[in-house]
């Protein structure tokens, strides 16, 4: 591969460390670690599907924000008010300003930019938000200004065929020798393949493969799993489509 295309939350870093820590500070109930981890996908579901209709227009931020936290509770029969939603946003932000890269992905950046390799980052969200997240992950390290894209900024969102035609026309690029990585199988995966680019789905939540055509060319469970499989895609060309 050629070009290295990535998401950003919960692919290059652990988002649900965010989550949790919140979880615990804003919310009187003692959680498992088993409890934690499985919110933390519920509310994944929720962010997502709420994300799509607040780029419709339908929801405006503050109210995605409220629905997503409020309904995640409701599922697992915690009671929320709107006030305390917007509380547990506000700590959420803060947490989220902490944010590391998983050493793995440090260790991979190195070794892509050594070889010369083009390197960008797709994400949705607002442009401020992704931003301040971005800049804490020091992304720019590695990766050119011109070569950060947010959904809000470009006016597209994954898993729609415009955004990644977007990066395809901005970039350059040859379908053929790119490959997008992503922790969201709808959007990730599913966006990717639609538009004839490679994906590896960073699927370290093991999360159920869903039933039908698409699939991605590599799946991988760790950061590890990632570091390791770009090493052998150097060492032995094309190690993601064989």
């Amino acid at each position: 591969m050629d070009t290295i295309i990535f998401d950003v939350d919960d692919t290059l870093y652990d988002q649900a460390a965010s989550f949790k820590n919140t979880c615990k500070k804003m919310i009187d109930v003692p959680f498992t670690d088993e409890e934690l981890n499985n919110f933390y996908i519920i509310s994944r579901k929720y962010s997502d599907a709420l994300f799509d209709d607040q780029v419709a227009g339908k929801l405006t931020v503050q109210e995605m924000h409220i629905r997503r936290i409020k309904d995640a509770c409701t599922e697992i029969g915690i009671e929320m008010t709107e006030q305390q939603a917007i509380d547990f946003q506000e700590a959420y932000v803060a947490e989220q300003r902490k944010i590391a890269l998983f050493d793995e992905v440090m260790e991979l950046m190195d070794i892509l930019i050594a070889n010369n390799k083009h390197v960008a980052v797709l994400t949705n969200g607002a442009e401020g938000h992704q931003s301040m997240k971005i800049k804490q992950l020091r992304l720019d390290r590695w990766i050119s200004k011109e070569n950060m894209f947010i959904s809000s900024a470009i006016g597209h969102a994954k898993p729609s065929k415009e955004a990644f035609e977007f990066l395809e026309h901005k970039l350059v690029l040859d379908k053929n020798r790119t490959v997008y990585i992503g922790d969201s199988f709808a959007n990730d995966i599913v966006g990717a393949k639609q538009v004839g680019w490679h994906a590896v789905w960073m699927n370290h939540r093991k999360r159920d493969m869903p039933e039908g055509t698409i699939k991605p060319d590599k799946v991988v469970y760790s950061a590890r799993e990632l570091l390791d499989l770009f090493s052998d895609e150097l060492l032995c060309n094309d190690a993601i489509v064989n």
